[in-house]
Formats: C-alpha cells, structure tokens, sequence
C-alpha cells in the first residue's frame, strides 16, 4: 500500500518560488498502526509562507485527498503538524521541519518530513513497549532545559509491567527537587512497563518520557491518595467528598514540564469505567494528569490512552501550553474527556490528536455556588491545529461548570469527524457566571449531528443548594469560515426564557445536510445575533446583513502573550 501513495506539494497561490512537486514515497513502510512515510523538501533557505502550502495524498484509486498545513512557533527538531483525508479515513500527519532560516517575524526554522498515523487504533486496550537501548544522551524542545539529569532506573524503577513503581518515581523527584534553584532537573523515563500509583512533580523540573516507555496506571486504590474536592467544586465529579490524585499531579508549582517523544501514560481505565456504571466508587475517579495553582505549564509529546476520566487538566494556574497530545479512549468510555482547562489564564493547546468519549476540550470554571464563590475565570485561550472524534459529545466545549466566567476562547484550524456537534455552550439556571468573546474560524466537520449547538438548560448541578437568581451571561459568540458536510442538523440555539443569548455572529458557513437529516436543519429561542453568507439559510432569530454592510464575526488580530512562548533545544545526559 506505501509504495502506492504519492504526495502532491501545491505551490501557493501567487508564489513562483515554490514549484508543484509530485513523488513517491520511496521511505514509506507499513506498521501495526498504520503507514508511516518522510519526504524531505527541497527548499531550504527560501523564505516561504508556510501556512499557504497545500498537500495533496493520492491514493490508488486517483483520488485527491488535501491535506491542511499548520504551523507551530518550534526550534529545528520540535515538528510541524497537517490534517489530511486519505481514502482510509482520516490520518493525523506529524510533519517535522526541516531547515529554513527566517527572519525573526517567521516563526518557522525547521526540518521537513512526513508522518502518517492512522484514526484509530485497532485495539487500544493493551499498550505495548519495544525494546531499545537506554540513552545517555539525546535533545528535545521544551520552554526550560536542565542542568542536572536522572534516570528512573537509578533509583530502584523496574520496568518489567508487574513491579510497583511509585517509591521510585517519588524518591527521584524528592532527590531532584534539591536542584530547583541551581538550574532545575530533569527526570527521564527509559523503555519499558513502568506501574505506578500517583507520583507528585516539584519545580523547576522535567518529566522525560521516552518513546518505547509506558507509565502504566495502578489498578488498586491503594496506590492512589485521596484528595480534598477543588474549591470551584465543592465536591467530586462522581461522588460526593474526595477525590483521588491524578496519576501525574503537582500543586504550587512554577516551571513544570511533562514530555517526550511520544511516550505512552496508560490509564487501565476499563476497571474504573466498570465501577463508574455499577455506582461502586467511594470517590471520584483519578485524571491521567493534573496541574493545580502552577504557573509555566507545558505538557507535550505524549500519547495518553485508556484514562479512568479526564485526560489532561490544568486548574486554576496560568502559562499553560499543550502540545502534540494524542489522547485515545473507547468512544464509549465515560467522561474521557480529552484536554480542561479549568479557571486557567494565558492557555494554548495546540497540535492535538483526540479520540474520546466525551468532549475533546471542555473549557470550565467551576460550578454552580461553588465557581460563583471561587471567581476564577478561564480566559486567554488558544485552541489551534485539533482533530476531533467524539461520537457523542463536542469538539470544543464551554461549560457545563462555567460559574467561574470564560472569556477570549480563540480557536481557528479544526478538524471534527464523527463527532455529536462542533462547538457546545452548555449552562443552566443556577450556573452564573459568562461565556462571552468567543472566535472560532476555520473548523472542517464531516458526519456530525451538530455543526453548533447552545444548551440553556443542562442541570447537573452541585447540589440543591444552587442560586436559582444566578443566571449565565451568554454573548459575543462569533463562527466563522467554517464547512461542514453529512450533518444532522445545523444547529440548536437555546437560551434561557428571560435570559436570551446575545451577540451571537456566523459567516461564511456551508454546511451540507446528511440524506437523513431534520426537515428544520436550525432551531432558535431565546437568542439574538446575525449572520452573513450562511447556508441552509438560518433561523429569524439571526437575521442575514449584507455583505458589504457586515462587520462583525472578526476574529481577533493581535496576539495573546501564550503565543508567543517559545521552545528552545534542551539535552538530557546523565550527570548524577
């Protein structure tokens, strides 16, 4: 099959300096998960525009599957990343750059190669490591480097799959947290099947997982502490009370990373799913990996699969950057959710692979009294280059527990397959707080049951002791450049009686409707906006304005600060 595949490269428009290029791909090779194949560019030292380049996969059967370039603000061997369509399905495309030297305004210095790997996995429950040899030595990106090196096997870890590595996680970090004021440490993970219950992280310090590495959840409570509610809750998400630490957890920190090249943090959710629906937990189930009151966050190059619940969560910290996640679970598994950020300031998540069963992103803020009193909102988020499948759930989320405010939610180059609705505003009487400056742009959705769906009416609260006066504020919600195609209905718009959702703004979306689809592709009540050059044509409640008279729905030029946090090359070599 890889000697069948061609790429086509499409040279931009108004641009002579990048010719079309067609080849082979004579370094593809078939895997277990998949097709994997490079292609190195021959460009080096142009000065292109890199978000205007086109890639087209050619399958046998001749037909033309673009692909969507994105950029990421990386150093040379950090990696861009491209969605494409291949006559299997959708494929994730990692493409790593390849050495262009711009100016200071381009952002792109990079080496080019090209990796495909398939949707899904064909079994998902069992992660395997091969083999390799253990390394004194190797580079990789991160916003901080480290002056002093370990390995896990220097402080008692066996990566056999059987012995409990918890004391060994613990007693490395406690032993490298010495050298946070003198240049911080740096933790690496080797090949093998390491178990572990919770471990905690410290400052000034990097978690290294290698690529032939699987941190293997505990299936025994024991292994895993029970903490207090967060305060923006009031209680656990399953149960009343505590909740037990995440896998991966750290508080008051500054200056934390959790990397790698790809290595694996396996949840063994299956049990914990199982007591979930028989009503057996004493408390809430653990996350794979959970950030709280921490400031310079960034969590990328892992592979998360199989989480008892949430996958990623960083809570009430800021300078949060995610990057280059894949997170895979049973479109079926409960509250899998893939990546929340929760009462969190200056996020960027970017680059993100997810396959769930619930929403992929779910921005919050707290809930119901709990949130109101807390008062922490997330704002300031970035949301770019995301691949989505959620069969029951969203895209992108904002709420349910939104009593805490979220505000300035960015979220441009998405892609949605399968997935319940692209974008969700979900809340409720009792929840308080706001959605408000919401911009998302450039979403590509294929077979949903919603292209945009708002929910006034969610529920799920608290407790009883909710504020029926606390009414949500809902407004400036802004969609546009979007297409969609197989889709049930175009939307569901519900506000609240005496609570209407204002500012609402969509242009430029095409959404083709399945064969099967609602005779009224868009329901309206209780909301009021505008639109431009949208098809089927929507709903009164958001009236069409003409195309010259029609301002609205911008997306916001300038940047935030999280975009422009870089990465720079950073070593690991054994030093203790």
């Amino acid at each position: 099959m890889c000697k069948l595949l061609t790429i086509r490269i499409v040279r931009p428009q108004k641009s002579n300096r990048f010719p079309v290029d067609t080849r082979r791909l004579d370094t593809c090779s078939e895997t277990s998960d998949g097709f994997h194949f490079y292609l190195q560019f021959p460009y080096s030292g142009a000065s292109l525009n890199f978000s205007s380049v086109v890639l087209q996969v050619l399958s046998p059967e001749k037909a033309m599957h673009q692909c969507v370039l994105s950029m990421s603000r990386s150093s040379i061997k950090c990696g861009l990343y491209l969605l494409c369509f291949d006559f299997h399905g959708l494929h994730k495309v990692q493409l790593n750059a390849a050495p262009v030297l711009p100016s200071r305004i381009q952002v792109m210095d990079a080496l080019l190669s090209l990796c495909v790997l398939l949707v899904a996995l064909p079994n998902m429950a069992v992660v395997e490591s091969r083999k390799a040899p253990v390394l004194d030595y190797f580079e990789y990106c991160a916003m901080s480097c480290r002056a002093y090196s370990a390995s896990l096997e220097e402080f008692g870890g066996v990566g056999d799959g059987t012995t409990l590595n918890t004391k060994a996680f613990q007693a490395a970090i406690d032993h490298l947290s010495q050298y946070a004021s003198s240049g911080g440490s740096q933790l690496y993970v080797p090949p093998g099947r390491w178990l572990t219950g919770s471990f905690n992280l410290t400052s000034h310090f990097t978690l290294f997982i290698h690529k032939d590495a699987v941190i293997l959840a505990s299936q025994d409570e024991k292994d895993w502490p029970v903490i207090d509610p967060l305060p923006s809750y009031g209680r656990g998400r399953d149960t009343q009370g505590g909740r037990f630490s995440s896998l991966i957890f750290g508080t008051n920190l500054t200056d934390v990373i959790i990397t790698g090249d790809n290595g694996t943090l396996d949840g063994q959710g299956d049990l914990w799913w199982q007591k979930f629906h028989k009503g057996e937990l004493n408390y809430t189930r653990p996350y794979l990996i959970e950030i709280m009151y921490s400031d310079n966050v960034q969590i990328s190059n892992l592979t998360l699969v199989n989480s008892p619940s949430w996958n990623v969560h960083p809570v009430y910290s800021s300078n949060v950057v995610v990057q280059g996640i894949t997170i895979l679970a049973p479109v079926t598994s409960p509250n899998t959710d893939g990546i929340n950020p929760d009462s969190c300031t200056n996020t960027r998540i970017e680059d993100c692979y997810i396959v769930s069963g619930d929403d992929c992103v779910a921005v919050k803020s707290g809930w119901d009294e709990y949130g109101i009193a807390y008062g922490m909102p997330t704002k300031q988020l970035v949301i770019r280059r995301l691949t989505c499948i959620s069969p029951f759930s969203a895209v992108i989320a904002l709420g349910s527990e939104m009593s805490g405010g979220i505000q300035d939610v960015r979220a441009e180059d998405i892609v949605a397959i399968n997935t319940e609705s692209g974008v969700r505003i979900k809340t409720a009487v009792g929840r308080g707080g706001y959605v408000k400056d919401i911009y998302v742009r450039r979403m590509t959705m294929k077979t949903m049951k919603w292209a945009f769906w708002m929910t006034g009416n969610y529920g799920s609260h608290a407790d009883d002791k909710y504020d029926p006066n606390a009414l949500p504020v809902i407004q400036n919600i802004n969609y546009r450049d979007m297409v969609a195609e197989n889709v049930t209905m175009a939307a569901r718009l519900e506000g609240i009686s005496g609570d209407p959702f204002t500012g609402i703004c969509i242009s430029n979306v095409t959404i083709q409707l399945a064969k099967k689809a609602k005779k009224v592709p868009w329901t309206c009540t209780d909301i009021d906006g505008i639109s431009s050059d949208v098809t089927p044509a929507p709903c009164n409640l958001l009236p069409e304005q003409e195309e010259e008279n029609f301002g609205a729905c911008t997306f916001p030029e300038e940047s935030l600060p999280i975009e422009d946090v870089q990465v720079q090359t950073c070593t690991y070599s054994r030093n203790l």
